[in-house]
Order: structure tokens, then C-alpha cells, then sequence
């Protein structure tokens, strides 16, 4: 083997990692992306419910003649 079929053979090595490593990040983008939109989710409710909680009295907490 000379050196240029070593150089195309080792390129080519390269190409595939880098397409594979280009596979991963793209999914991660996306796992991010929702990720993302479920935490803005999760917070809008959290948000809500804390809301909500001011204005009805707590199920645990004794009436005020305790």
C-alpha cells in the first residue's frame, strides 16, 4: 500500500467519524429542543399551581380557631 492509498483510506476514516459524530450532535439538538420546551411546560405549571395555592387554603394546614 503507498502512502496516498494510506492517505485515502485514512480519509475516508474521517469522513465516516465525522458523519457520525454530525448523527449525534443533530439528535442531540433535537433532545435538547424538547427538553426545552417541556421544562417551559413544567414551569408554566408550577407557575399556576402556586397561583392557585394562594387562593384556596391548604388541605393540611388546621383552621385558625386551633
Amino acid at each position: 500500500m503507498d502512502r496516498h492509498d494510506a492517505m485515502e483510506e485514512r480519509l475516508a476514516h474521517l469522513i465516516r467519524a465525522v458523519d457520525d459524530l454530525s448523527e449525534i450532535v443533530t439528535a442531540q439538538g433535537k433532545e435538547i429542543d424538547r427538553l426545552t420546551r417541556l421544562v417551559h411546560l413544567l414551569c408554566e405549571r408550577e407557575a399556576e399551581r402556586e397561583q392557585m395555592a394562594g387562593e384556596a387554603p391548604a388541605a393540611n394546614v388546621p383552621p385558625p380557631h386551633w
